[in-house]
């Protein structure tokens, strides 16, 4: 259900299964499973995730597992039961066989959806940057999955994203409801969940739900740019500035300034970092020794650094 492409610095990973490619558990696990081989393989610094369907990334969750996991359960969950169900199944991760007999007494669907938050949290503590090809249908999971990556593009066109959860009588899982509210604000996250429609690509941009729009036929391409220009960043670098927006941003200014603070200390004192600095100073020295000012470097020079041209991290 999923499939992977390395060239160099980058894998490429398309989630595939038609006709609507729903998320299911099964593949939940399988990215599970990658993040672990990817953890391993400092030689990968990016990954694309888009699809294999054409005109649709993820329709939404499987809502037959969703159901099926919710008449598996004997009561009607309150908050409180929810919090203990949750509990009980953190708990069994450390008991051998103790998830399996949980999924038979018909409590795996706890399981999958503690998997599916790992997976987005994974995405988002790496030292590797993802960039999402939406090209098609983004809707419930697969805009959760989408808002798991750094980077989201999306293909401009007759497509759709957005939380429609509420119309079925239930609320995003997958991590939606916090990653919106830390991308749009508490108030647009809000809207969205609780209108349910879906947004137009152009919508999503203008609210800074995806980054970029891109014609459908030059989206991968498009994506894999991306993906190789910032796998030429430092990964200590990109961890440290991942943590410090998705950690510090949803902490008080003291806290995320603490996390800055420790970030900026961490990353200066590496070899890379200084020979960066090194390489920085000297260019500039160049430039004024020839009589030129700062902006004959930005013109000339700074394009190579933004491409990661100039040093090798």
């Amino acid at each position: 259900m999923i499939r992977t492409e390395r060239d160099g610095t980058v894998a490429t990973v398309w989630l595939d299964n038609p006709p609507y490619n729903f998320l299911t558990s099964g593949i939940m696990t399988a990215l599970a499973e990658l993040l672990t081989s990817l953890e391993r393989d400092d030689a990968v610094r990016a990954v694309v995730l888009t699809s294999a369907v054409e005109d649709v990334f993820v329709s939404h969750y499987d809502v037959a597992e969703i159901l099926a996991g919710a008449e598996a359960s004997p009561v009607t969950l309150t908050r409180r039961a929810a919090a203990a169900a949750l509990h009980t199944s953190r708990a069994a991760d450390h008991v051998p066989g103790a998830q399996a007999a949980l999924t038979r007494a018909g409590a795996g669907g706890v399981a999958d959806l503690r998997r599916y938050h790992e997976v987005c949290r994974r995405m988002r503590d790496s030292d590797k940057v993802f960039v999402a090809a939406l090209n098609g249908r983004t809707l419930g999971g697969g805009c959760e999955l989408a808002l798991s990556c750094d980077i989201r593009l999306m293909a401009d066109g007759p497509y759709e994203i957005g939380q429609p959860e509420i119309l079925v009588g239930i609320i995003p899982g997958g991590g939606g409801t916090q990653m919106l509210t830390r991308v749009l604000g508490a108030a647009r996250a809000l809207e969205l969940c609780l209108e349910g429609a879906p947004i137009t690509p152009a919508r999503a941009r203008d609210i800074g739900l995806v980054h970029r729009l891109v014609a459908p036929a030059d989206l991968l391409d498009e994506a894999r740019s991306t993906a190789v220009r910032l796998a030429r960043r430092s990964p200590v670098a990109v961890k440290a500035l991942k943590r410090a927006i998705y950690e510090g941003g949803s902490e008080s200014l003291e806290k995320g300034l603490h996390i800055e603070r420790t970030g900026f200390l961490e990353t200066s004192s590496t070899a890379t970092a200084q020979r960066a600095m090194g390489k920085y100073l000297e260019e500039i020295r160049e430039v004024e020794t020839s009589g030129r000012d700062l902006a004959s470097f930005i013109a000339e020079r700074l394009p190579r650094w933004v491409e990661g041209e100039v040093v090798d991290f």
